[in-house]
């Protein structure tokens, strides 16, 4: 039996639908962020990194780095073990304090990514709540998908941000226990969930709400806990799930929430109980992120300022982007084949890297650039990378924003893509 060819065929069918994924080798400069060094083909070359999930810069903030290396020296690289075994450092109950606090909750718990935080989280939590229904916006990210599944509990999905439709899947599940799982912002439109109007919902169908606010942790609300604290609602949702991956800068994710319901997961989730922990090093950097960026408005303000320079310019150039009233700018292209050559483009003959996005991450039809500019990204960068868009698109002979606005695709978000969801609950 040959067992390659089966794993030759997969590959080869993503690269004739043009979703084959390549992964530049980069380099990160921590002290002239966001600039890289990519090791291409023709040898090593300094590029700037339009892409990043870093949103602050955090990742290379002397504080930040600072405390990493000085708990690297006293407690050792690695973590010992899994939390039960030898790995519940000093360092990461001081984090679950720092992240509980930020969010007004009880508790909090961390895990080694938002994806473990996510998949973990919402699947040990619907396990403990018999005859549950979950409610998924769906729009959610994976994880949060992949929880659901996990879960094994049945299942109703809504569509994105619509009260109406949600309201609908709450009186059809009735009186039996629910959990509404949504997100705050989300990193593919960039657009954001009406938070009170769904607890509005939770509250008046006694319905349970799980936030992910991973985009949005560090970015919004007064000390950088995400929308919810923004909007003034964050008391009301039961549990807030984020990343330290993201704007925090290092690497982790985490659920809050109510000491009763935290313990739980704890004691019950696979993913928390057999997983090493989070080395003391990394939990004392994210801590220190997070103690930074509840003090300090200099970062938020700073990339607000940088992201509204990056869309009035791509706007003056009549790129097609996708409006947002987040820092998430999508430069929408229409074609896996145009994006991926797009992607190409800008980083070998402009020193520019905007990973390409293709099917499964949006719909076909919607594939995109998606650009996230940090504070870091000057004027000098952003006139650059406009420029540079613009021959592009020449080049490629690309739709600007006013064919685009004709096929309608600048309004099309991801949402419009999915065929309509019918009432009945899907199973499991």
């Amino acid at each position: 039996m040959n067992y390659d060819r089966f794993f030759v065929d997969a590959i080869d069918a993503l690269r004739r639908e043009r979703r084959y994924r390549t992964f530049a080798e980069i380099e990160r400069d921590a002290q002239h962020f966001p600039r890289a060094v990519w090791h291409s083909p023709g040898g090593p070359r300094d590029i700037v990194v339009w892409c990043s999930n870093d949103y602050l810069g955090m990742g290379s903030h002397p504080k930040v780095v600072e405390a990493m290396c000085e708990t690297a020296k006293k407690r050792g690289a690695g973590a010992g073990g899994t939390r039960n075994i030898s790995g519940n450092s000093h360092e990461i109950i001081m984090l679950e304090r720092e992240l509980a606090d930020l969010h007004g909750k009880e508790s909090g718990l961390v895990f080694t990514s938002g994806y473990i935080s996510n998949a973990t989280g919402i699947s040990t939590i619907v396990k403990l709540i018999p005859e549950c229904v979950v409610l998924s916006d769906e729009l959610n990210h994976n994880s949060m998908i992949e929880g659901v599944r996990q879960g094994g509990r049945q299942k109703a999905i809504f569509r994105h941000n619509d009260l109406e439709h949600l309201e609908e899947l709450l009186k059809a599940a009735g009186d039996r226990p629910k959990v509404i799982a949504f997100e705050s912002v989300y990193s593919m439109d960039g657009d954001i969930s009406p938070i009170a109007g769904i607890c509005d919902l939770a509250e008046r169908y006694g319905a349970m709400t799980y936030l992910d606010e991973v985009h949005a942790v560090g970015m919004y609300g007064p000390r950088g806990a995400g929308v919810a604290e923004r909007d003034g609602v964050m008391d009301r949702v039961d549990v807030i799930e984020g990343t330290l991956g993201k704007a925090f800068g290092v690497v982790g994710g985490y659920i809050t929430g109510k000491r009763a319901m935290i313990d739980a997961v704890r004691s019950y989730a696979p993913g928390f109980i057999f997983t090493t922990a989070l080395p003391p090093a990394v939990a004392a950097a994210a801590a220190a992120s997070v103690r930074h960026l509840k003090g300090s408005q200099a970062e938020r303000e700073g990339q607000r300022a940088q992201v509204a320079k990056v869309k009035a310019a791509l706007a003056a150039a009549g790129l097609p982007q996708l409006e947002t009233p987040t820092h998430i700018v999508p430069v929408m292209v229409g074609d896996a084949k145009a994006c991926k050559m797009a992607s190409d483009l800008l980083l070998a003959e402009y020193g520019i890297y905007i990973q390409p996005i293709n099917y499964p991450t949006v719909p076909r039809g919607t594939e995109r650039l998606r650009i996230t500019p940090t504070p870091f990204h000057d004027d000098a960068l952003i006139a650059h990378l406009a420029k540079a868009l613009s021959d592009i698109w020449e080049r490629l002979e690309l739709p600007y924003a006013d064919r685009m606005a004709e096929s309608d695709l600048l309004r099309r978000t991801a949402a419009g893509q999915h065929a309509p969801i019918p009432l009945p609950m899907a199973g499991g």
